[in-house]
């Protein structure tokens, strides 16, 4: 059975929160899923699909739980042609140009890498 893999990148917890109840809601409904709050590259290169659900922090930045894989899949660039992938993003949108730039991020760098993108990238705007 193919395995999700479900990333969160948190500051203050929402992200984890969200990510936590995706999880629990996608196993309900039979998917095989795996929560991963401390990833590493190989969890993005082993998995059969990957939801990245992530906050932005400072003026657009990953945040410190994810900022070392990201920098590690952008320097080690593993190919993951064709898998499917989507981006979850929470932010504010009062911070302008910086707004779910994490997210941003993830979906650029995942799509660089040859990623398939099933669905555009979802920004939820907290002061919505």
């Amino acid at each position: 059975m193919a395995t999700l893999k479900i990333i969160a990148g948190t500051v203050y917890g929402n992200a984890q929160h969200v990510a936590e109840q995706v999880e629990e809601n996608l196993a309900e409904q039979g998917v095989d899923c795996l929560l991963e709050s401390d990833p590493s590259v190989a969890d993005f290169t082993e998995a059969d699909a990957l939801l990245i659900i992530t906050s932005t922090t400072g003026q657009g930045d990953v945040p410190p739980n994810l900022e070392f894989v990201f920098s590690d899949l952008k320097d080690e660039s593993p190919m993951l042609t064709g898998k499917p992938f989507a981006v979850a993003a929470l932010g504010d949108s009062s911070y302008g140009d910086s707004y779910c730039g994490a997210g941003k991020q993830f979906h650029a760098l995942l799509t660089e890498l040859q990623g398939n993108a099933v669905a555009d990238m979802l920004e939820v705007d907290a002061i919505e």
